[in-house]
């Protein structure tokens, strides 16, 4: 049996104001002929399927038509609900989904009811589909012993270890899980929202434990924690500290005697990173950067002073220069061209909000403007959660 494990997907997402529908569409015609072409079994999201809670409506007929083209090539898809997503929304129409084999796991109740698979030759697999388990929403729901991260994702985890527990009784079982969460061991990108403001509640990965495999998503980088416990990372980079990562997903290859092998599979496309670095006249004649030229680039001058009409000059050699930066020979300090230049280059939503107030004020806020700022941030972002 082979199923396939992806996340992160955040249809409809921009990259530096670039629209990267078109991309991501490209991407999925890919998923969608390696699925045909070696006949998977299921495909796995393991949420962030959106970008936004509330998704454009050209967003949703891109993955109306995937989901289609997946289950017409023979394929269940089974997706769970991440902290970019609505659960409401993506859970809509659910059952309905499953009779077509798309089966969308958002809901609480529904984290120990498994997607049973069988296959031919007599390997049964139970896939757990875990939605992203925001603390202060489902803690109660969970009876967790506490509101964090760690609490809530080892009571669901309990859930769903009695069920399989049932099952195994009756007879051989594999198990994977499916979690949208920050596991330890894992790298961050620039480019993920942080599950918690101000830091990230990271979850042991010794809760996975016990599973056959753990399906993860959030992170950006496909990454293996350990042998069964791996991020797919997201189909495309989205920030360009990604330039360098190989974008794909994991296809694992199961058998009646279990897991039999985790192998890393990809397939190329039309969006590419380049990071470049130099003086303006040399990256403007340079015949190595050829490559570039078809690429989003992040460009840092090193010129002594600050070129006139550099972005300009630049994008006539590279018409996808995105971000522009200035770091002069023996100077420490990068600034960026314009106050959207900086603002693309910060981390997160609150380094969004100190840069603004920075840029309007013309100094950072003091601890208790920053206190206020984050309290704010974490209403905004449970309130999402739950919506």
């Amino acid at each position: 049996m082979k199923i396939l494990h992806t996340s992160d997907w955040h249809l409809g997402r921009s990259f530096h104001g670039l629209g990267l529908l078109a991309a991501q569409s490209e991407w999925l015609d890919g998923l969608v002929d390696f699925v045909s072409r070696e006949k998977i079994d299921a495909v796995l999201v393991s949420g962030d399927v959106y970008d936004r809670a509330l998704p454009a409506v050209d967003v949703v007929a891109v993955l109306d038509r995937a989901l289609v083209r997946l289950t017409q090539a023979g394929a269940q898809v089974v997706l769970t609900s991440g902290n970019h997503d609505s659960a409401v929304r993506l859970g809509f129409g659910s059952r309905l989904l499953e009779r077509a084999g798309v089966h969308v796991r958002t809901r609480i109740s529904e984290i120990d009811v498994p997607v049973l698979l069988s296959g031919e030759d007599g390997t049964d697999v139970a896939i757990y589909g875990l939605p992203y388990l925001e603390p202060r929403l489902v803690a109660a729901e969970l009876q967790a012993e506490g509101a964090g991260h760690v609490p809530v994702t080892r009571a669901a985890l309990g859930r769903v270890r009695s069920d399989l527990e049932k099952r195994r009784a009756s007879g051989a079982i594999h198990s994977i899980v499916m979690a949208h969460t920050f596991a330890s061991g894992g790298v961050p990108a620039d480019s993920e929202r942080a599950l918690a403001v101000g830091g990230l509640d990271v979850v042991p990965a010794e809760l996975f434990d016990g599973f056959d495999y753990a399906a993860l998503g959030h992170l950006h980088g496909r990454q293996r924690l350990t042998e069964g416990v791996r991020y797919s990372g997201s189909p495309l980079a989205y920030s360009f500290g990604e330039a360098k990562q190989s974008k794909g997903a994991w296809l694992l290859d199961f058998s009646p005697s279990g897991l039999d092998s985790v192998t890393e599979v990809g397939w190329p496309t039309s969006h590419r990173l380049a990071v470049l670095r130099g003086k303006l006249e040399e990256l403007l004649a340079d015949p190595a950067l050829a490559h570039a030229e078809a690429a989003c680039c992040q460009i840092t001058l090193t010129d002594a002073e600050r070129p006139q009409r550099a972005m300009e000059r630049l994008r006539g050699r590279f018409p996808l220069a995105l971000s522009l930066q200035f770091e002069p020979e023996g100077g420490s300090v990068r600034a960026s061209t314009t106050y959207s230049g900086r603002l693309a280059a910060a981390r997160d939503e609150l380094e969004v909000c100190c840069g603004f107030f920075e840029h309007v004020r013309g100094r950072g806020p003091d601890e208790p403007e920053r206190s206020a700022l984050t309290e704010a941030l974490e209403s905004v972002r449970v309130a999402e959660a739950g919506a």
